[in-house]
């Protein structure tokens, strides 16, 4: 038996969609389980005991309709029994359809249901279900008799990468009997990033409260933004922040959060990484995004605040395209004062 996940997507929904490999080990104890996945995601998966194989989409075949299809060939030779499609756009049902698998399985979509023999009707967030991330992506294991309803990502860390993050931390007089606060300063985009100076004004909170010390988890690419975040707090606050400690790489970023007391800030793949660590999070969903999708294990150690949550008006019989157009301005009502409490509620967990 030789199954095939094709996930080429962020990260936060490479890492979500791994939950399928334990559970289908578990059915299939004996089979090949392969996951291919977009290249910059690979290291979110790294060590993941239940995958055996990494199959890399490239920017190259992203670009490159020659390349696509020459990887749809390369899969075809590895003679998959079953192909899930969790990504379900042109290329992975491309590749899906060359794969030439007994079973494929994705999304009911009324144009490619041609391609697939089972077509799972995802479950619509209006209904109110919490957790729909994972509900929809197990629903996709069904049409192979598997009825799992609860599974939890993980990320598979190295006793040496904790340790490696753990001297870098000490290189830099981190003291381990104070809170450590993992900031997601930045989102994956502008529309998913809280504005700076509300986020500015939740990180003097955040020091106020705790006088904890505070990593930005950012890229070198992003540090022109990182300051002009540093840059609107108060000096108490820009003491309390170590801009030029962080993971360079993703593991590295692992390696850090790991030792963190909780992760907060954006929503999006930094959140779903440190819940997969086991790290506590406070997230900031950006208005536009659905909260109950995303909004993953919620109880007192992940925590996530919407706007949807403090002014419910702003949103009625608005559709999310109506939401994502008018991100800046539903921004600029996501008080930071409402926040607050919800906040600081949080960080007393820790303290």
């Amino acid at each position: 038996m030789k199954i095939l996940i094709i996930q080429n997507k962020m990260i936060g929904d490479v890492l979500t969609s791994s939950i399928l490999f334990e559970t289908l080990r578990k059915t299939y104890p004996e089979a090949t389980l392969d996951y291919l996945v977009s290249s910059h995601t690979a290291p979110v998966i790294e060590n993941n005991p239940f995958i055996d194989h990494v199959i890399l989409f490239s920017k190259t075949e992203q670009e490159s309709q020659k390349a696509l299809f020459n990887l749809a060939k390369r899969i075809a030779l590895n003679k998959y029994n079953i192909v899930i499609d969790v990504y379900s756009k042109i290329s992975s049902n491309i590749l899906t359809y060359y794969s030439k698998a007994d079973k494929k399985i994705s999304y009911k979509k009324w144009y490619t249901k041609w391609i697939y023999t089972n077509n799972i009707k995802r479950i619509n967030a209006t209904f109110g279900v919490k957790d729909l991330a994972i509900k929809n992506r197990l629903s996709l294991l069904k049409p192979l008799g598997i009825n799992e309803e609860k599974a939890i990502p993980k990320i598979y860390l190295t006793s040496e990468e904790i340790n490696t993050g753990k001297s870098l931390l000490e290189s830099y007089n981190i003291d381990f009997n104070v809170p450590i606060y993992m900031i997601s300063i930045l989102g994956s985009s502008k529309n998913k990033t809280y504005p700076f100076k509300s986020m500015a004004t939740l990180l003097e909170c955040i020091v106020a409260e705790t006088n904890g010390q505070l990593l930005f988890n950012y890229t070198s690419n992003q540090i022109e933004d990182v300051k002009l975040v540093y840059n609107l707090c108060n000096r108490a606050t820009k003491n309390r922040i170590y801009l030029d400690l962080f993971g360079k790489s993703l593991r590295d970023f692992f390696g850090l959060t790991h030792h963190c007391t909780a992760l907060i800030g954006n929503e999006g793949g930094a959140i779903n990484m440190a819940k997969a660590l086991n790290t506590p999070t406070f997230s900031i969903f950006s208005p536009w995004i659905d909260k109950a999708t995303w909004s993953l294990f919620e109880n007192n150690q992940n925590v996530s605040v919407h706007l949807n949550d403090f002014k419910p008006e702003l949103f009625k019989n608005k559709t999310i395209k109506d939401l994502k157009k008018d991100e800046q301005k539903l921004y600029k009502n996501f008080n930071p004062e409402d926040i607050k409490p919800v906040l600081t509620q949080f960080l007393t967990t820790f303290n």
